[in-house]
């Protein structure tokens, strides 16, 4: 197990694929290596006195580098009892620790609610030629209630289930992104009815110059009007006001999505996955 000690090395082998290490390397840098901090363990495993290879081990299980060696002594350490909302990170590590898991523990590790296998990271360096939709701006704390159930709709529909629990969570996490302006949206303010958010993306990861988007949405009756492109396009230069480098990912299937961001200028440069349980 890692430990705050391990960090300046433990960067070291996160640098080596930034983009594919950005939700483990965003949450390091804001809370460190030590597993009391940081809220979970981190696995390393050495050769010949390197760090070749590590896994995050908290809710969201996350390989980092893809030694094969490593991957199934990680499935060995993390045991038979899942305690994990999902795995992910880059594809072929992925897929190797979740067979690794089923192979050694069964079905605790087997039935996975959605298996995504092939999810293309894409990246942009630069500001699209597009022109940006200027509704889209940062969003304050006074939009919080709407910004809300946007992000409530969206995550429902991206993965299945309801983000709320009794914990209160979720309406923790989003209030946290617009503390920090990683919440960005639209707002339609109707004379005599409530705001509300008609898009959303918020900035999931971000370390060192780069960034992840996630949690793009718009909203169902609006969709086929081509209005994602210039919204999308705006999101881009606000993220690079910050981050000059714009990653996100994207399921293969969805062709509609892979087609904007290619319009918008990025590009695929890897492959991610991820197991939902």
């Amino acid at each position: 197990m890692l430990d705050q000690g391990d960090l300046p090395e433990f960067e070291q082998l996160l640098r080596r694929e930034p983009l594919m290490n950005l939700f483990v390397a965003s949450r390091v840098a804001h809370l460190g290596l030590a597993p009391e901090r940081l809220g979970c363990a981190v696995y390393g495993y050495h050769v010949g006195g390197e760090l070749v290879a590590a896994c995050h081990v908290g809710a969201n299980l996350v390989p980092i580098g893809d030694d094969r060696d490593a991957i199934d002594a990680f499935a060995q350490a993390i045991g038979p009892r899942r305690q994990i909302w999902s795995i992910m990170g880059c594809a072929q590590a992925v897929l190797q620790l979740h067979q690794g898991l089923v192979e050694r523990w069964g079905d605790g590790w087997r039935r996975a609610r959605d298996v995504r296998p092939h999810q293309p990271l894409m990246v942009i360096d630069t500001d699209p030629e597009i022109t940006g939709n200027p509704a889209v701006q940062r969003i304050g704390l006074v939009d919080y209630e709407p910004y809300l159930d946007a992000a409530i709709a969206m995550y429902t529909e991206e993965v299945g289930v309801t983000p709320l629990d009794g914990t209160g969570s979720y309406q923790r996490y989003v209030r946290m992104l617009i503390q920090m302006g990683h919440a960005m949206g639209a707002v339609h303010r109707g004379t005599g009815r409530a705001s509300r958010v008609w898009f959303k993306s918020d900035i999931g990861s971000a370390w060192s110059g780069y960034c992840q988007v996630q949690g793009v949405w718009i909203s169902p009756e609006l969709r086929g009007r081509r209005l994602s492109i210039p919204a999308m396009a705006q999101v881009v230069r606000l993220c690079r006001q910050r981050y000059p480098v714009v990653s996100l990912y994207v399921n293969d299937y969805n062709t509609r999505a892979r087609r904007l961001y290619q319009g918008l200028g990025f590009r695929t440069v890897g492959e991610l996955a991820t197991v939902l349980y």
